[in-house]
């Protein structure tokens, strides 16, 4: 049942995603010739009026068949220096409106993100938080590095501040400390009632490509619970929420050039479904509130990170349609589709070598958990 959950919540997010496309291409006349719940050979289809509604056989998502996707092609093949297309096709419409309609699936994700966000801000929740009194790791692992003694914090500290931000409890340190690898972070404490700063330079979690200062918590966990927010204030809540995921996947990207095992630190298909069918088996196992808090949270993340991975100017993504139809738009020709049939490969290679890795590391993740049970 596991991946069920996972297949069907991947499923929805894809969906919505070219719900975008859709809504868009339909406001800019352009013709939608097909739309598909799901993705492999029709279970059941429906025309109305030029748009062939469609329920596909595998769970993987769906698509958005606009009238003209296959012009581009056409015009590889025949050597065009241009595409020819009908007013009411992708490529008749002018480069801006095709780049918003390109934009229109990831923007959709980044909606479904804020709306997450917003619906559990007014929900309210509760979590379980250990102390922000710290014990130094090399006290309990000692072959453990502390980037946090090296700087002069002590066991028994009660960190305050991290960068000028509140923390409450243990995970506002790891919140605050796993989006900033190898930086030198600003960290105020309190020690016998004296409040002392310190500047920390953290180190990275090679396995996870995350920032880790060399603390643990030494207080036991207690339950805290966020009350409900009316519906403007979680409107705000939801955009803070989301600004702030935007900032922390833009971050974590860059972490991924600093020599981190990149196959421990990006999830390929198998293993995301699986963590988010978890997700949802174990938060609901705790409640109705707690389950769709936990699982509304590990959507939003994914979405967040489906909205900058398509917008990434890359051939064969959203980004890359966009990149061509700006250039477009800005030099007022269009760039050859030959030249732009040979720069996919480009992206085609990228794709791969990112699902390769996914793989990998999907791969090994799941031998490793085999040989934990």
């Amino acid at each position: 049942m596991t991946i069920i959950y996972g297949l069907f919540l991947l499923c929805f997010l894809v969906f919505f995603h070219e719900l975008g496309h859709f809504f868009v291409a339909r406001l800019f006349k352009v013709e939608v010739e097909s739309f598909s719940i799901g993705m492999g050979p029709v279970l059941f289809h429906k025309k109305i009026k030029n748009t062939d509604y469609r329920l596909s056989l595998l769970p993987l998502g769906g698509y958005c068949g606009m009238k003209g996707e296959k012009d581009f092609s056409q015009a590889v093949e025949q050597g065009l220096s241009t595409i020819e297309a009908p007013k009411d096709s992708l490529y008749g419409v002018g480069p801006l409106k095709r780049a918003l309609i390109a934009f229109a699936g990831p923007f959709f994700n980044l909606l479904f993100a804020f709306i997450a966000f917003t619906i559990i801000a007014m929900m309210g929740t509760f979590y379980y938080a250990s102390s922000a009194k710290i014990i130094l790791a090399d006290e309990i692992y000692p072959e453990t590095a502390s980037a946090a003694r090296k700087a002069g914090i002590l066991t028994g500290d009660i960190i305050k501040e991290i960068d000028g931000n509140k923390v409450n409890d243990f995970s506002d340190i790891v919140e605050l400390v796993s989006v900033r690898p190898d930086e030198d972070i600003k960290i105020r404490v309190e020690r016998g009632g004296k409040l002392l700063d310190f500047t920390v330079r953290s180190d990275i979690n090679r396995s996870e490509g995350t920032g880790k200062i060399g603390v643990a918590s030494s207080g036991d966990s207690e339950k805290r619970e966020i009350k409900p927010l009316p519906f403007f204030p979680a409107i705000l809540k939801g955009l803070r929420s989301t600004s702030d995921l935007i900032i922390i996947t833009v971050k974590s990207i860059f972490v991924l050039f600093k020599g981190v095992e990149i196959t421990n630190a990006v999830s390929g298909p198998a293993r995301i479904t699986t963590m988010l069918g978890d997700t949802v088996k174990d938060g609901f196992s705790a409640g109705i509130r707690a389950g769709t808090v936990n699982t509304l949270q590990f959507l939003a993340m994914i979405s967040v990170s489906l909205f900058i991975l398509n917008l990434l100017p890359i051939p064969v993504l959203d980004g890359g349609l966009i990149f061509f139809s700006l250039i477009e738009l800005i030099f007022r020709r269009q760039i050859p589709p030959k030249i732009q049939y040979y720069v996919q490969y480009v992206g085609l290679a990228f794709i791969a070598f990112v699902f390769i890795i996914g793989i990998s590391g999907d791969i090994r993740y799941f031998i490793l958990s085999a040989g934990k049970k």
